[in-house]
């Protein structure tokens, strides 16, 4: 993790963003829209997971958003490819040691409700982790009892909130449930979650909120829907349509992302120390 971050701190010179992106299957193209970007392979960043899925890159992206210094990560590693809920730890906390204090986390999910369509985005208010598996299990001492009651920030959720309604883009807002693939959901699991009040169904995410919050960073998360789940109108997912669907989101995700980044301030450039939303999350 350490060479990771001497690796960043060498290639981006006197570039420092506060905040990164993780970009989830088909939203690689959104990694486009940074300005100048430094672009490093995960290869070349020691601890990084390289992804063998279709629709993961695997590529850091560094420049700017909206004349905002920016991180941006081309796909993740899943649990499902070695069995590792701490698959992306190393990145986490590369990212926590580099500098960054704001993680939004993107994903491809399914729905839960027929009224949010494929190519909808859906604000992730809160997630329920059905997988089984939790990437701070053997976690030295007490570090690992980690507070997950304001899992997703409530300014960070507001500012995406204001971005969307200045840019005219409809965002939903929902419970997001971890499954852990990869193979696609029943239809009676479908059924089940949405007895739980969950909105979206997916494979990633949910450990990376729980590292971030763990290390200590701010996060905000935004779900893709590129399918109905298993069962929903008849509906049977398959990667393909994840990553056919999910492309018709990437216009909407980048005005998104743009307004965001003229929205959020950096706790430097408020002049704010650590800021409010810190103080929050340690309260």
């Amino acid at each position: 993790m350490i060479r990771a971050v001497d690796i960043l701190r060498e290639r981006l010179g006197t570039l420092r963003p506060e905040t990164a992106i993780i970009l989830g299957s088909s939203l690689g193209p959104v990694a486009e829209a940074v300005a100048a970007p430094v672009r490093i392979p995960y290869r070349d960043l020691p601890g990084f997971p390289v992804p063998k899925i279709s629709g993961h890159s695997g590529e850091v992206f560094a420049g700017h958003l909206s004349e905002k210094p920016i991180l941006v990560l081309r796909g993740r590693g899943h649990p499902y490819e070695k069995g590792d809920a701490a698959v992306m730890r190393p990145v986490i906390e590369a990212l926590k040691v580099f500098g960054v204090t704001r993680l939004i986390l993107t994903n491809a999910a399914g729905s839960l409700k027929p009224d949010m369509r494929p190519g909808s985005i859906m604000l992730i208010t809160d997630h329920i982790n059905f997988s089984g598996m939790n990437p701070l299990i053997g976690e030295e001492g007490d570090k690992g009892f980690v507070p997950m009651t304001r899992a997703y920030d409530a300014a960070l959720a507001e500012d995406f909130r204001q971005a969307a309604k200045a840019e005219k883009v409809k965002l939903h807002e929902g419970v997001y449930v971890w499954f852990s693939g990869p193979s696609f959901e029943t239809p009676a699991e479908i059924r089940m979650a949405q007895s739980w009040g969950a909105h979206a169904v997916g494979m990633s995410t949910v450990p990376e909120v729980i590292l971030a919050r763990r290390f200590g960073l701010a996060v905000a998360g935004l779900s893709v829907i590129t399918n109905l789940g298993a069962g929903i109108e008849g509906a049977s997912p398959s990667h393909d349509e994840t990553k056919s669907e999910g492309q018709k989101a990437v216009g909407d995700m980048v005005k998104l992302l743009l307004r965001f980044c003229t929205l959020t301030p950096s706790p430097r450039e408020a002049g704010r120390g650590k800021g409010p939303a810190a103080e929050r999350r340690e309260g």
